[in-house]
């Protein structure tokens, strides 16, 4: 191909382009997008109505004005390109043909060519812009566009910013004023290219195309449809304009890329964000109410939001605090409404979730304005107004019902009634049924722990978010209560799930970042005056933390690794333990009204005559309905409490509460070498009981329904710590809870749970268990004769139970079996200790003798069958005679 000199080109172009004007009003296209969706949900407080002579927006939305600059043509004459086998380049993703029969004659369509490669765009292409991007015309009436004649003095002006402003603002008008949708009225315009395909014949363009599954789309969902009002047309309208705007920048890379065309989609998407809050707050229209439904929401539920519209709403409108208040409030409450009451029995929960953790995600700078925006909601923390304290936090306040989706049939039953509603359930079905709950309860934590997450990272709102989680304890303090009101506390849902969010949260943090003596920090967000301590008296310790404020306090300010972890303690003990509880309870409860239930069915012959037969069956019916309900009940929980990834994290989190109670008790050392030091410190003494009693309790309770879960590496810790208790009881005040230490050490034998025989391997050949065990147990066992309890004589024997098949155990360890022979020729405690066994074994042995006498005296009593059945029953007669001794026997053994 020659060369071509500059001067050369700029005529042919010149020559062409007034040859395509003749034939084709466009030279680029225009296409023509229509499609407005009417939206649910509801919107923002009020702004003033705005007039056709005041129609510009407010200064703090409105966008720097465009400046254009001079044109640069780099473009070659078609008539070139064909000579010399097309010297362009396609920049819009390519040719698309097709052939259309039409008798003689096949035409080819074609989509838009950017011929503007590396080039900027004229004036005239960026008003044409314009009128592609808003639909509007002013030149002359179109099917595709709105004609508008007052728009030609903004393009007299050059004011592109202007023209913008007033095509948005007079096409929200006629939308407003016209009964019916002028946007609805326009037809796509596809315009092709047409040329006869014949070799050599050159195409006359004549138009543009723009392929239909490129145009705007708001689609809403069924669950979330729109509100049939001019507002939601007008929103609609808008969201598409920023949709265009965009194509125009995928359909001209080039020259969108460079002023002036690139300024003027940037202005043109920043208004469309602006007339959208104006639109929200009413203020075309009627003004709309901080505690009204936003009109946003069905957009947001639904997904269709145009790609980068939310940011730019958000980072626009955060700057005029009245303003993001009057748009994003209603969304927030919106939300929480949307949730309420919903459960995992569907997936209707994942919208809202999804939703709220994009709109936290959202930075402007180095803040987050929805999280901000959201602590300072009037029920972010709302103000107590029952004795339901903890239960008025989960259903009242804002992030209440998200943290309240739960699978126990006691919070809702929507899950009992879809999964559980069935006669019989096979094992396999059960089982897929708790891994799809579980999957679900995962989804849910994981999108509740990003936002709690960047509400906590956010500056602004990290000590709001505290003091929630704070007040979320403070009032549910009742639930570690042995007999508790379900009405005044939160659900089990409720706790569990803030108490998967503190373990993610708390995951990181390690203990040389914890500040131990925070539990006495006189700010602490945790309160512990009315709980029991490990070793001193509650009003001992209350004086020796004054004694500590008075002189230089040894603790640091709070941080948040060390609120972070002491608030994570401190839920354990509200959420898994008495959940644990609850579920034990539950069994037991089952278990007996299965019994009674049997009893009575096996006796139906005895009682059928009688007159109180139908009060029996009444009984027996609400019985079999009450094990039926308790059984479902048990399968929600059993998805819930049994779950193996919940039971792992508080395994994590309490091998690293071991570490801290070594620390405390030892800081030295951290437990490495034995004895501790005889006197106990008082940082250790001081410390509530249940921060060591909650760790047995939820070993007792793993050892016993998902043993597999301690098979990991973090329990090498637990075991140090649980030797170093064992064997400095004295570190200890209350006996019972030592007891409840060996009773771990007790179930973890093989003997007693078959699938923990590496786990009490572990326990017993610790370097520090081979040493110092033997002679710590030995002392225990004379030490529990006294408790201080009334019951002290009866309690002693299940204790000294543990403590024998312990000892059973150890005996088969030569290392363990050599302590004791040790232990016998030289040992303190073995005298008392033999001492105690002798007199256990007489007792128990004249009890079983006066048991194998009753034995021999019912058997004789039974030889003669006839006294035998005259004998009354349990209950009848004033001692009840033989058979009913017998009967009473029986039972309480069984």
């Amino acid at each position: 191909m020659s060369e071509l000199t500059p001067d050369e080109i700029r005529r042919r172009r010149l020559a062409r382009l007034a040859g395509n004007a003749s034939s084709s009003s466009q030279s680029d296209g225009s296409p023509s997008l229509s499609q407005a969706s009417g939206a649910s949900s509801q919107a923002s407080d009020s702004q003033s109505t705005m007039s056709r002579t005041n129609s510009t927006p407010p200064s703090s939305l409105n966008v720097d004005p465009i400046t254009p600059e001079s044109q640069r043509s780099l473009d070659m004459d078609s008539e070139c390109s064909e000579k010399n086998s097309q010297s362009q380049m396609d920049v819009d993703s390519g040719i698309e043909t097709m052939e259309v029969d039409d008798s003689d004659m096949k035409f080819e369509i074609k989509r838009r060519r950017d011929t503007s490669i590396g080039s900027e765009a004229t004036v005239e292409q960026v008003t044409e812009a314009v009128g592609r991007v808003c639909l509007v015309s002013w030149k002359e009436e179109t099917q595709d566009a709105v004609y508008i004649p007052e728009l030609a003095d903004c393009e007299a002006e050059d004011d592109c910013k202007e023209m913008i402003n007033q095509s948005l603002m007079e096409m929200l008008l006629k939308i407003r004023d016209c009964p019916e949708n002028p946007v609805l009225k326009i037809r796509p315009n596809f315009s092709y290219a047409v040329s006869p395909k014949k070799p050599g014949s050159s195409p006359r363009s004549v138009g543009t195309m723009m392929s239909p599954d490129m145009q705007p789309k708001r689609e809403f969902s069924a669950k979330y449809q729109p509100e049939n009002c001019k507002e939601v047309e007008m929103i609609s309208y808008l969201m598409d304009c920023y949709d265009r705007a965009g194509l125009e920048e995928r359909l001209a890379p080039k020259r969108a890329s460079v002023p002036p065309l690139s300024l003027m989609l940037s202005s043109a998407r920043h208004q469309c964000v602006c007339h959208t809050a104006i639109v929200l707050q009413g203020g075309l229209t009627t003004p709309r109410s901080v505690g009204g439904n936003s009109l946003l929401l069905s957009y947001l539920l639904s997904h269709n939001l145009p790609r980068g519209f939310l940011p730019e709403l958000v980072q626009t409108t955060c700057d005029d605090r009245d303003t993001f208040r009057r748009v994003f409030i209603p969304v927030l409450q919106g939300l929480n409404r949307h949730i309420h009451g919903m459960s995992l029995d569907s997936e209707d929960y994942r919208d809202p979730l999804s939703v709220l953790s994009e709109l936290c995600e959202i930075k402007s700078g180095n803040s987050r304005p929805i999280c901000g925006l959201a602590v300072e909601l009037v029920n972010w923390i709302p103000v107590t107004l029952t004795k339901a304290t903890g239960m008025e936090l989960e259903k009242l306040s804002w992030l209440g019902p998200f943290l309240g989706l739960s699978v126990f049939a006691e919070d809702n039953t929507k899950v009992v009634e879809k999964f559980f509603s069935g006669h019989q359930l096979s094992a396999d079905s059960t089982k897929l049924i708790h891994q799809s709950l579980q999957h679900g309860m995962g989804y849910a934590r994981a999108e509740l722990f990003k936002i709690l997450h960047t509400i906590l990272v956010n500056g602004q709102s990290r000590d709001l978010a505290l003091s929630y989680i704070a007040k979320a304890l403070e009032r549910n303090a009742k639930k570690s209560q042995i007999q508790v009101d379900e009405r005044y506390v939160a659900g089990d849902g409720f706790m569990l799930n803030l108490l998967s969010v503190l373990q993610q949260l708390s995951v990181k943090i390690t203990l040389d970042k914890v500040d131990t003596y925070y539990p006495f920090h006189p700010n602490s967000r945790v309160g512990i005056k009315s709980e029991t301590r490990l070793k001193a008296l509650p009003q001992h310790a209350e004086k020796w933390i004054k004694e500590l404020s008075k002189e230089t306090p040894p603790w640091q300010d709070p941080k948040f690794p060390t609120e972070c972890f002491f608030l994570t303690l401190h839920c354990h003990h509200l959420s898994i333990i008495p959940a644990v509880r609850r579920y034990q309870r539950r069994l037991r409860a089952i278990r007996d009204l299965n019994r009674m239930v049997e009893d009575l069915e096996n006796t139906e012959s005895q009682w059928s005559q009688f007159p109180h037969a139908a009060r029996n069956k009444e009984m027996l019916k609400k019985w079999k309905s009450q094990v039926q309900r308790l059984q479902k009940s048990k399968l929600c929980a059993d998805a819930a409490i049994l779950d193996e990834s919940l039971l792992r994290h508080c395994l994590n989190f309490y091998s690293g509460v071991s570490t801290y109670i070594l620390k405390v008790a030892d800081p030295q050392n951290m437990g490495q070498t034995l004895p501790l030091p005889k006197n106990v410190p008082m940082p250790f003494g001081a410390l509530p009981d249940f921060y060591l009693e909650d760790i047995a309790d939820y070993l007792l309770f793993v050892i016993q329904f998902s043993p597999d879960v301690l098979n990991d590496p973090c329990m090498t810790q637990i075991i140090h710590m649980l030797i170093v208790m064992v064997c400095n009881n004295e570190y200890i005040g209350n006996p019972y809870l030592t007891a409840k230490l060996v009773e771990v050490v007790f179930v973890m034998n093989p003997s007693v749970q078959r699938r923990t025989g590496s786990l009490n391997e572990q326990f017993l050949l610790h370097p520090l268990a081979l040493k110092h065990l033997v002679p710590a147990l030995m002392k225990f066992y004379t030490e529990i004769e006294t408790t201080g309890a009334s019951n002290e004589f009866y309690d002693k024997f299940s204790i000294r139970y543990h403590l024998s098949i312990i000892f059973k155990t150890m005996w088969q360890t030569p290392q363990h079996q050599l302590n004791m022979i040790e232990e016998a020729d030289n040992g303190k405690q073995f005298v008392k200790f033999v001492n105690m066994l002798m007199n256990d074994t007489t007792f128990l042995l004249d009890e079983s003798l006066d048991c194998l006498k009753r034995i021999h005296e019912i058997q004789e009593a039974m030889q003669n069958m006839e006294e035998w059945e005259r004998q009354p029953k349990v209950g009848q007669g004033s001692a009840g005679g033989v058979r009913g001794q017998c009967l009473n026997y029986y039972s309480v053994q069984h």
